[in-house]
């Protein structure tokens, strides 16, 4: 079992919603395993629980849950009677200064309650106008500011669905994914900045409303020579000022958000998720695990098309202000170097508690040699987090030195098809070095081997064996349902097989290997890919790499590109020090059968490694969207990997 690098205290501890909600229903708060096997068994009493403590607003119904004995994941219902609406309860409970929008140039604009209905209350009006009823789609291009979250508090409002993508995304890419569920109105920003350059994607925006089937309104936030064949409304116009806020309650089961996969091996899915599953889940989230508490200040760094963006606004409805980041988190400075100040700036001059970052980003931090505590006061802090990729153990001691020893820290695992998390962080628990420290509650996560039996302390594949009120309705298009079952059902029959590959501790514990389908298998034994990154990315010669297996007579060999340090060479000296360190760290599988240097790692638009496509080009095989890449060019130099000699 992993080290513990932080302890709650007993009052962090006692002052918990969680605490607070273990003892409300008969259970000692430090007994968690208890409080656990409640949750995911007594389905009805747990989840009537939680809209009870978390005050959720709209008609409860008589029934919670109504199981489906022959489909019991996929045929259970949760509160079949309720009315709720998503905005309504996000809007609640508001703080005095409800938003804060900031970017990359210190820009800084506070919005109180009122202004923000108000606001909300126009563009809902603008779009009943434009015709949107309950259960229409409002797709949204729009950098993470103001005028994003206004339109999903309005959307939701009048019971609309939204969908949303992020103006850095190239034409084809928000085509694939808006696109498909054919928005009867878009909302979109034609010029925005980041990294110091400003961008203008007039074009970009025009063709993608010429391509939308049915489009019956645009609306422009900011300049930007755009046109389309629908009317075309400046933000500012849209809706009537004054206008009254009313929100349109729906069915717990009826769509609110529309989200899409990486899209790396085909087209994105298109998953389309449930009102009240998106509240109660949040709350689980927010006012429990998340320990978000009334007067809190949050920010995740996310842009509009990741799932984080979902996860972080919904904080609102726990009572805390929502603060907004436009921009990079890193920007470089006139002579090349990095400045990796903007996310600490604006945490001290907001006084965040909670700040939500990456992995790769803290790893970026580090290698700088950049100490946020040292150059901010991050005293404030009481919760850092992070997800989108499994964190290293050797991350945790640089951030408990580096940023805060008194903050708590949760690594979050999830996705965007349960738009939240299996495991996650824990205000009753430990930090234990290198792990995501609980099961959520109401999640009944496990580790099944090959066998389709529960292990501790081994690897297998992350399920999920009881149902949940954020599984998804289904995945828009044609086929939906059965293109859902197929993608988490199929492999185990009414048990979500989730993707990845994980080992639950004995602790309580989790840690994350990898995909499941990035799983790499020499000698037929299952090696997490995160495994290997962690060892390699300690290495200073190393700016980046990726990992993936590449098929030899009767077995796979692993293969690992380094992506090398400004200044820095990779040769057979280096290769030998990676292995070295592989087989010392983890195991004499994990050792390399071939090493190369590339130019560039390909990644996802949400910046997320991509070993499949570059294992494809390795094997002669097609990259079936390249369109998902922000960097997909870099992908060339993979086709050729087989004809150069390795290290």
């Amino acid at each position: 079992m992993s080290d513990i690098i932080w302890t709650p205290s007993e009052d962090q501890i006692e002052t918990s919603a969680m605490a607070r909600f273990a003892r409300e229903n008969g259970f000692d708060p430090k007994d968690y395993d208890s409080l656990h096997r409640w949750s995911v068994s007594d389905l009805a009493g747990f989840w009537g629980a939680v809209w009870d403590f978390a005050g959720v607003v709209g008609e409860r119904g008589e029934t919670v849950f109504r199981p489906d004995p022959a489909h019991w994941m996929t045929g259970a219902a949760f509160f079949p009677g309720a009315r709720v609406n998503l905005a309504e309860n996000m809007m609640r409970a508001l703080p005095q200064e409800a938003v804060v929008e900031t970017d990359e140039t210190g820009h800084r604009r506070a919005v109180s309650a009122d202004a923000l209905r108000g606001e909300v209350a126009r563009v809902a009006d603008g779009l009943k106008a434009a015709g949107i009823v309950p259960g229409d789609r409002v797709g949204v291009v729009l950098p993470n500011r103001l005028e994003a979250l206004v339109t999903l508090l309005a959307t939701l409002a009048v019971g609309g669905v939204w969908t949303s993508c992020s103006p850095d995304f190239g034409a084809a890419a928000i085509h694939d994914r808006i696109g498909q569920v054919a928005p009867k109105v878009l909302i979109a920003q034609a010029r925005f900045r980041y990294g110091g350059k400003d961008f203008d994607i007039s074009e970009r925006i025009t063709e993608l409303a010429a391509r939308i089937d049915g489009l019956g309104h645009l609306v422009l936030v900011g300049e930007g020579a755009v046109t389309a064949d629908a009317p075309v409304t400046g933000y500012e116009a849209f809706g009537t000022e004054g206008a009254a806020l009313e929100f349109t309650r729906v069915a717990f089961d009826d769509p609110c958000y529309v989200l899409y996969t990486s899209g790396t091996t085909g087209q994105p899915k298109a998953i389309v998720h449930r009102t009240g599953g998106v509240i109660l889940k949040h709350a689980v989230e927010h006012i429990l695990h998340a320990d978000v508490r009334r007067g809190d200040r949050v920010s995740w760094y996310t842009n509009t098309a990741w799932m984080m963006y979902h996860w972080i606004v919904s904080g609102l409805g726990a009572g805390a202000t929502v603060v907004l980041y436009d921009g990079a988190p890193i920007l470089k400075n006139a002579d090349g170097s990095l400045d990796g100040t903007p996310l600490w700036r604006m945490l001290e001059a907001e006084q965040l508690t909670h700040l939500g970052i990456s992995p790769k980003y803290l790893a970026t931090l580090q290698d700088a040699g950049f100490v946020p505590q040292q150059a901010f006061d991050t005293t404030s802090l009481r919760w850092l987090m992070a997800a989108g990729s499994p964190m290293a153990p050797y991350q945790y001691d640089w951030m408990y030195e580096a940023i805060s020893g008194t903050m708590g820290f949760a690594s979050i695992s999830g996705g965007s098809e349960i738009l939240g998390c299996f495991l996650l962080g824990s205000p009753l628990h430990p930090v234990r070095r290198g792990t995501l420290t609980v099961r959520g509650l109401g999640m009944a996560a496990n580790i099944f081997d090959a066998r389709n039996a529960p292990v501790i302390g081994r690897s297998g594949d992350l399920v999920c064996t009881e149902p949940f009120p954020s599984m998804p309705k289904t995945f828009w298009g044609e086929n939906g349902d059965t293109r859902y079952h197929n993608t988490y059902f199929a492999d185990r029959p009414e048990v979500w097989t989730h993707g990845d590959h994980a080992t639950l501790n004995a602790d309580g514990s989790a840690v994350i290997h990898g995909r499941s389908d990035c799983t790499l298998n020499p000698g037929g034994v299952r090696i997490g890919t995160a495994d290997i990154y962690n060892v390699c990315e300690r290495f200073e010669a190393i700016e980046d790499c990726i990992v993936f297996g590449r098929p030899v007579p009767g077995d796979e060999e692993i293969v690992l590109c380094i992506k090398p340090a400004a200044g820095q060479e990779v040769d057979a000296g280096l290769a030998k020090a990676i292995r070295s360190a592989l087989r010392a760290e983890c195991s004499p599988r994990h050792a390399p059968a071939a090493i190369y240097t590339v130019a560039d790692i390909p990644y996802t638009l949400n910046n997320k490694r991509v070993e499949g496509a570059a294992r494809s080009m390795v094997v002669g095989e097609e990259v079936k969207n390249k369109a998902s890449l922000g960097n997909a060019a870099c992908l060339d130099e993979y086709g050729e990997l087989n004809g150069r000699v390795a290290l």
